[in-house]
């Protein structure tokens, strides 16, 4: 079993770092018939679930024509009283396992927004390695139509106002290699028809073009490092990047995070000694909680030396309502450390203070993610549900410019941030941002991250994925 802390769209999202308790076995038919898996998925949720007390006494599986919609019944309780909105799910051991470990993906290799209408479709992000970026496709181009020639070409409008947001992504077309689209696009350059074919590549969570950098700002120099997802192979990059702010003294930082659905507690972990220069071994990151009759399981996570840590004296966290789990559980292990002198940039964030455990059927290629405990920083606090512009002392409004790159002083968020840094005045975010869909969350001006109704491994870290 795999202790996990992860969750960018309303699908939930998986995380695994490795450790954790062990489950007690539970005997199981080897036949991965519908019903054998439902039973036994039943009886990992009876055994682990956080939210045990919503959990019904009894439930007929007979009426649920898969497992997912099993899942789903048996925590609509919770899932009401938005504690686990989609968090707890079944996936692939093999999808999984293939993308935490490397980022592997087959995919278009971009990140979609729709707009706040639902009829216009933009990528917001574009990942190296890719075939889209490889086709000149970046983040600000907007995607007019979609189709298997040129022939058939819909537009994004037409497609939904006749299926919604449902019938984009059925254009978009399967996740396997070889499945190409032709698309329709406008960008600075122009409107032209390129084809782009899906593959796979290997999503790197720190980007080499925007990742890291060093910014001079109003007398100050400022690190910037973006993080997309906490993948293990984020280990290397993020040392890399805060190496370099260690070598130059940055005390200053800002960690844009405004995508990030989430991933390993171990890269959380380390992303947070990597800015506890400052702290000692004794001091605690965070507590990662079980229900009361798991209480063997409970951890105490403390801060570890480094040698590429910094000591900052400022943060500005970029997030959205897009930044979850992993993401949270990071901005949260710092309020009680820096109070004023950290600020959450953007928009109000996801709300997800809970992590999952991974109990693995193999013989079925079953990988089943349940809620079974709560994250909370040292001083106990852990219950934003709603988000994180509650708890963090100092916030500070921003949209996403998709019109510039990530990390440039003039991206409308980048540059709020940097104003925190710097000691300027901003409007606090609001909490309307958190009025969103369930499986759908918003990333500010830019509208949705386009969502499918069952997201693969890849999409439930990095929202928007295609």
């Amino acid at each position: 079993m795999l202790s996990a802390c992860g969750g960018g769209d309303g699908g939930g999202s998986t995380t695994g770092a490795t450790g954790g308790p062990t489950p007690t076995p539970t005997p199981v038919s080897t036949a991965c018939t519908l019903r054998a898996r439902q039973d036994w998925a039943a009886a990992q949720l009876n055994e682990w679930y956080l939210f045990s007390d919503t959990l019904p006494a009894s439930l007929d599986p007979s009426p649920y024509s898969s497992l997912d919609d099993y899942i789903d019944a048996l925590t609509a309780t919770a899932r009401g009283q938005g504690r686990d909105r989609y968090f707890t799910f079944v996936t692939s051991i093999a999808e999984e396992t293939a993308y935490y470990n490397s980022g592997s993906d087959v995919s278009l290799g971009v990140r979609l927004a729709t707009d706040t209408t639902g009829r216009r479709l933009a990528v917001i992000e574009a990942f190296e390695g890719g075939p889209a970026l490889t086709a000149g496709i970046d983040r600000g181009t907007e995607i007019l139509a979609i189709g298997t020639s040129t022939s058939n070409l819909q537009t994004v409008s037409s497609l939904a106002d006749a299926g919604g947001v449902s019938a984009i992504v059925t254009a978009l077309g399967p996740d396997t290699a070889g499945t190409s689209r032709v698309l329709r696009v406008a960008d600075a350059g122009g409107v032209r028809v390129v084809t782009v074919t899906k593959r796979a590549f290997e999503l790197t969570p720190v980007s080499s073009r925007y990742g890291s950098r060093i910014i001079d700002y109003a007398g100050h120099r400022i690190g910037y490092v973006n993080l997309r997802t906490f993948i293990s192979t984020a280990d290397p990059a993020l040392r890399t990047a805060f190496a370099q702010f260690r070598a130059q003294g940055i005390t200053e930082i800002v960690v844009d995070l405004r995508y990030n659905g989430g991933g390993l507690v171990s890269i959380a972990k380390l992303m947070g000694d990597l800015m506890g220069g400052a702290r000692a071994t004794t001091e605690v990151f965070d507590y990662e909680t079980f229900r009361s009759e798991k209480s063997s399981s409970n951890l105490t996570r403390y801060f570890s030396a480094q040698p590429e840590a910094i000591a900052p004296t400022r943060i500005a966290f970029i997030g959205t309502p897009s930044t979850a789990s992993a993401s949270e559980l990071v901005i949260n292990g710092f309020v009680p450390y820096l109070g004023t002198n950290m600020a959450l940039v953007g928009g109000n964030t996801y709300g997800k203070p809970v992590g999952q455990i991974a109990i693995d059927r193999t013989e079925c290629d079953d990988r089943l993610r349940i809620v079974a405990f709560a994250t909370q920083n040292s001083a106990r606090s852990g219950n934003y549900f709603s988000g994180l512009a509650t708890v963090v002392p100092r916030t500070c409004q921003a949209y996403d410019d998709i019109s510039r790159p990530m990390g440039d002083a003039a991206e409308v968020m980048t540059r709020q941030a940097l104003d925190f840094i710097v000691g300027g005045s901003c409007t606090p975010i609001t909490m309307t941002a958190s009025a969103r869909s369930a499986r759908a969350p918003v990333s500010d001006e830019s509208g949705t991250l386009l969502t499918p109704d069952k997201p693969r491994a890849a999409q439930r870290d990095v929202p928007g994925l295609f």
